[in-house]
Order: C-alpha cells, then structure tokens, then sequence
C-alpha cells in the first residue's frame, strides 16, 4: 500500500490525458494527480491501494468541517467517476469505446490508536492506464497542480504539458471545450467570454503558478462571420513562477481542526446536514437537499477556500444567485430553474 510521502512526480499515459473529460471538480483532478504521484507505475499489485490520512485527505478535497455523511458524499463520488477510451483499429480509426470507473473501492477506517484513514483502490479495467506502460507518456512535478484554482486551469496545464517538448498545440475549439470540460452551452457564442474567463484566466493562472507558459493565436479557416474554429498554442518553459508548494506544505495550510466524523446534534443531524438545510433555505426550499449539494460543490470550485469555509458567506452567496435567477424569471420565464442556477456558478469557476 502506497502512503503520502515526498514523492511529487505524476506519470499520466497520453491516451488517458486525452480522454475527454469526466466532468471532475478542481478537488478531484487534483485529487487523482496526487494518486498518480504516490503509485508507482512499475509496482501495480504493491502500490494500487493509495493510503490518505483523514487531515490529507480533508485538505485535498476541501472538505471544510467533516462528518460521515459529507464525507460518504465525496467517495462514492471518486467511485462514480467514469472514463470512456476509445476503441481503435490498427490504422487509428475509432470503433466505439469502453466505458469503466477509474476507481473501485474505497474504505474509510480507523486505526487501533484512533487515526482516521481514507484508502483507495484503482479499477481492475483501469490499471493499463495507470500502470506498466513503456512510452507515450508526460510526467509533472505535482507542486504545478497544487496552486491551480479551477478544473479548467489543471486540465489546460495537463493538455498543453503533454506537448511542452513539441512547443505547440492545435486544437479545434470543439476539442479544447471537451478536453477541458466546458459544457456544449457554456459560452455559446460568447467567444470574448470564452477568451476573458477559460482562455486568458488559464494563460495567468500557469505563468503565474507553474512550470510553463503560453500564448495563442487563431488558426486556419475561419467559420460564418469570422467566427474562430480552432487556435494555436505556443508553449515554453516557465522560470518566473511562485515557489514550488510543496504537498506537506499544501496540506498544512489547508488544514483545520477535524471534527469526529461521526458527530450530530440531538436531533441526529451531523455538521455537514445542517450546511445544507441551510442553504435551502437561501433558496427558499424550492431545491431538494441533494441539488443543493450539488450547488455547494459548484460554488466551492468558484470561490476562495477562506469564504467556502464560512457559512454564512456561502448562504448570502447562492442566496444572491437564487435572487438574480427570480429577477431573470419575471423578465422571461425560466422553465429549468436547478439548471439555471447550475450554469450561473458555471460562468464563476
């Protein structure tokens, strides 16, 4: 069983980096680079089984304050994460593709001295991308996918490292939104949205905070009304950067003071259920208690750790989005309100 030590190198086979994208939080990308940085893609049967302390592991994904229930949330989670690789024939042409969960199993245990730990398990159909592969791979320190702060900005990173060596990348649009995960309608036809908050948001993000930099240009044929189908990304080694933070280091910063897991009040609510009653009630109960969990997620991957960590922030902030959505409605009724709101903290990560 592998455990968190100072091994800050990932190993990701190109296949798997270019496998569209799964629709992970910031949390979880971060979460399988750390993964790939403690196996070792020579040892699969030794190193499969990845060990978390609870304190790690609640740094990691941000869990704030902790309790059983949130905590089960997040695994099964992990657990339901899906790749679909393509199938080929000896010319590389695609012939379907098979569908499987990157992760089988996870337990959440306690030790004989009273130590939390989370330990999780790759899939069986999952280990030739992880494991024994010779060539077609890139490697990372992971300090780079530490500082990153949106899905998109750990996603661009990974897509445009792969060619660091070639220098440049080109990508149709098309690709690049699914590549990074931005929704069919997300941005549609908004391409100065698309530049200021994806493209130009990535740009300062990795000059600012890892090992490589880019620029981008247009290029080929342009569609109706000089509409931009596919750009050019020039990539080149980065030395202006923060300093490298470390895991220990990322960890201990983000770490708080655990809560028993176990914890409830006398009504048999533990911390984490009394969150999201009250984030219902920013939206004046219309939300069932799992659509406002799925809110709290998107808002934590759109602001600060500092603010998510506060509730009363976080019930002011979709309490703001739920108003502007009531405005938007008068104006034009909005038949999918969950999805409505969905895509306003969308536009914000």
């Amino acid at each position: 069983m592998a455990t968190l030590k100072e091994n800050y190198v990932v190993q990701k086979r190109n296949i798997l980096n270019e496998i569209r994208s799964n629709n992970m939080t910031l949390q979880e990308l971060r979460f399988f680079s750390i993964y790939l940085s403690k196996i070792n893609k020579d040892k699969p049967d030794e190193t499969r089984v990845v060990r978390f302390p609870i304190e790690a592991f609640k740094s990691i994904m941000d869990l704030g304050r902790l309790d059983i229930n949130y905590l089960k949330g997040v695994t099964n989670g992990l657990l339901c994460k899906v790749v679909n690789v393509p199938i080929e024939d000896e010319n590389g042409r695609k012939k379907g593709y098979t569908a499987f969960q990157l992760f089988k199993e996870c337990t959440v245990s306690q030790d004989d001295f009273g130590k939390w730990y989370v330990d999780i398990d790759s899939h069986d159909k999952a280990l030739p991308l992880m494991f024994e592969f010779k060539n077609k791979y890139f490697s990372y320190q992971l300090w780079n996918a530490l500082r990153l702060r949106s899905p998109n900005q750990l996603r661009m990173y990974e897509i445009l490292k792969q060619y660091e060596k070639v220098g440049e990348r080109i990508l149709s649009i098309e690709d690049l939104r699914s590549l990074l995960g931005v929704g069919k309608n997300e941005y549609e036809g908004r391409w100065n949205n698309f530049k200021k908050y994806v493209l130009d948001a990535c740009k300062q993000a990795l000059a600012e905070y890892t090992d490589i930099k880019f620029t981008y240009e247009s290029f080929g044929k342009k569609g109706k009304g000089g509409k931009i189908l596919a750009l050019k990304f020039i990539i080149e080694k980065n030395e202006n950067y923060a300093d490298q933070l470390t895991l220990d280091t990322f960890i201990e910063q983000n770490n708080h003071d655990v809560i028993d897991i176990h914890d409830e009040d006398e009504e048999g609510k533990t911390a984490y259920q009394r969150r999201i009653e009250f984030f219902m009630e920013a939206c004046n109960g219309e939300f069932t208690f799992d659509e406002v969990v799925v809110l709290q997620d998107k808002m934590r991957d759109a602001i600060p750790y500092s603010q998510y960590s506060k509730e009363l922030f976080c019930f002011h902030y979709i309490g703001d989005r739920y108003k502007y959505m009531e405005m938007k409605n008068k104006q034009r009724k909005i038949a999918k309100r969950f999805g409505y709101m969905k895509s306003l903290m969308n536009k914000e990560i």
